[in-house]
Formats: structure tokens, sequence, C-alpha cells
């Protein structure tokens, strides 16, 4: 009896032995398999972007470029690249934006070349005045071709996704401007090379960014702006201007899309091409003449709705005008041969592309 209750005992631990067994197993599988799901879970984790401008959300910048352009972006990687836009200088001023890009502050940047005075002496060329642009699809496809051929260093230390130009620019004052003596001595808001083109003509240039524009003119601090049609109308510049000079040769303003060259070169080569794939489609379709709409809204805003009165240089003066910025041109060729660059063949280089897409988009 006492050897066959021993049996019994030991035949009844077999059964919780093997019990235990499988639960072991079970939980080290359940481990395994969670294991397996959060390392799924982390490779479909998409590479979320940073984009920094100075434009208030409702712009168009925002609404008809950025905001579909990061969306077919997202599309045309699989979810893989996600872009988030921090529009109205709420990540980066305006002026500090192509530093946060380099710097990693931001991963994209969009703003204004010339809001970095001497930075990008090269590229000045695409703002000199006495160089004719019919639009600014014009401008911004001369400015894309000439950047990719000439290539500058100044652009290097950033993987340049696309440009923008504004194209012809106008003088918004408060006072009437007819003549250069209206204009002398007059404090007006101006950029880079604007700024140097309207010391040229006798107005006294003060640089600021557009964002503080509207102030600046609202308490007189300046008494104009050089600048795009649409900043009566984005900018709400109407509402503290009266007078439109037309200054077709005056004005053109570079805005660069550009991303971090570290957080470029870490994404795959696939993604890269789906990227500028996008790219190429939203310069020729969206971002190239996306001012040219604006401008014309704005300039019908400004007037039917605000008040605003046109007026238009006689060809006396206009010639005067152009007489007075044409050696601005000669001091970038001047600037050029300091850096051992021909700024003669870089400012041809510019007009045969301006005559090539003159004809092209009229």
């Amino acid at each position: 009896m006492l050897k066959w209750t021993g049996w019994r005992q030991k035949k009844s631990k077999l059964p919780v032995m093997t019990t235990g067994i499988l639960l072991i197993g079970l939980m080290l599988l359940g481990v395994s398999g969670c294991a397996k799901t959060n390392t799924t879970t982390q490779e479909i984790k998409p590479v979320e972007l940073k984009l920094a401008h100075f434009w208030p959300s409702t712009h168009p910048i925002e609404t008809q470029l950025v905001q579909p352009w990061a969306k077919d972006i997202e599309t045309a990687t699989g979810g893989k690249v996600k872009i988030v836009s921090y529009p109205g200088e709420t990540l980066v001023k305006a002026n500090d934006i192509y530093d946060g890009v380099v710097n990693g502050v931001t991963d994209i940047g969009i703003s204004c070349f010339a809001y970095t005075r001497g930075r990008f002496p090269v590229l000045e060329v695409f703002e000199l005045p006495g160089i004719t642009y019919n639009n600014s699809k014009v401008a911004s496809n001369v400015a894309w071709e000439g950047i990719q051929t000439l290539n500058p260093k100044e652009v290097q230390d950033t993987k340049l996704l696309m440009v923008i130009t504004t194209g012809p620019g106008d003088l918004f004052t408060k006072k009437p401007v007819k003549t250069l003596a209206d204009l002398k001595g007059m404090e007006i808001r101006a950029t880079g090379l604007s700024a140097k083109t309207l010391a040229a003509l006798g107005a006294s240039p003060v640089a600021m960014a557009q964002s503080e524009a509207y102030e600046s003119l609202a308490k007189g601090v300046v008494k104009g702006n050089l600048g795009p049609d649409e900043v009566l109308q984005g900018w709400k510049q109407a509402e503290v201007t009266d007078y439109i000079t037309k200054t077709p040769f005056l004005y053109n303003t570079l805005f660069f899309v550009t991303i971090n060259k570290d957080k470029w070169n870490a994404l795959s080569p696939e993604l890269q091409a789906a990227i500028e794939g996008v790219n190429k489609k939203y310069f020729a379709e969206v971002a190239s003449s996306l001012w040219d709409k604006q401008n014309a809204d704005a300039m019908k805003y400004a007037v039917e709705k605000e008040g605003m009165e046109v007026i238009t240089l006689s060809e006396a003066e206009s010639k005067q005008w152009i007489e007075l910025v044409t050696p601005v041109q000669a001091d970038y060729i001047a600037a050029m041969s300091k850096q051992n660059l021909n700024g003669q063949e870089i400012i041809d280089k510019v007009k045969a592309l301006a005559d090539k897409y003159n004809a092209q988009f009229k």
C-alpha cells in the first residue's frame, strides 16, 4: 500500500509539472510576439520633419503650397515622411530661418535669401534692378535654372528643394510718389539688394521683415514699402498706405525652400526620389506662379476696396530712375570679382534666361 500510494503521489505531480512548462512556454511566446509587434511599430513610424516659415497661417504660402505639398509628400512616400508646418514665426524668426535649417532648429525652412544680407552674394543677381521679368513664373524659373547652373557655394550647407520669387514689385506709400524729388529722404521698408536700390534713388531704406511692416507703417516708423503687390492684401498693408507707384524695374525677391542636409541624407534614395518628384510637380504647377495670382487679386482689392491710388511714372521719369539704379549692377560685378567670380558672365547668363522665360511665359 505504501508503495502504491507513493506511485500515485508521483503520478499526480506529472500533470502539474507539464502545465507549468506549458505556461512558461506560452509566456515566452507571448514576450517574443510582443517584441516582434513593437519592432514592427517602430519600423513603420514616419520621419517627422518640422517646417518653419514667417507667413501667417491664412496666407497662400501655407494654404496653397505648404499644406497640399506636405500631404502629397506623405502620400508619395507611403506615409514614411510627414511634414509639420509652423507658420507665422512660431518656430523660428524670419531672419533666422536659413541658419535654423543649417543648425537643425527646424528641418525645413521657407524664407527670403535677402533677410540675411551678405550671406548669399551670388544669389543677389536675381534681385538686381534693371533685369526685366514679366511675372513671378518667369522670375522663379530663371532663378531655379540659374541656381542649378551656377551651383554657388553659399547654398551648399543645405539641400535646396525649390526656390520661389515674387516677380516685379511696386512702391506703396502714405504720400504720393510721382518723381524722384517726392521719394528723396522717405523712409521705405526694404531688405537685401532692394535697400541698396532705394538708397541709389535717394530714399532712406529701413531693413525689416514683412511681418513687422504693418505696425511700422501704422505708427509712421516708415512711410512706405517696396514689395510685391500681394502684401497689400496678404499682409493688409493697403490699410496703412494710400498710394501705389508702379516700379516694375526695381524689385524681385527670391525665397528658398530648403532642408537640413543631414536630415536629407538620412532619407533613403527611394524617399528622396519620391520627394523630388513631388517638388518638380509643385514648382511647375503651384510655386513658380504663386505670386502672380496673389499680386493681381491684391491690386484689385487695394484699389476697389481700400481706395488706393495707382501712380504710373512718366517715360522720362522712369528712364531717370533706371539710370540711377544701373550702377548697382556694376557694384555686383565688383563684389563678384573679390570672390574670383565673373560677375558680368553671371549677369549675362541671368539676362539670357530672362529672355528665354519671358518669351515662354508672357
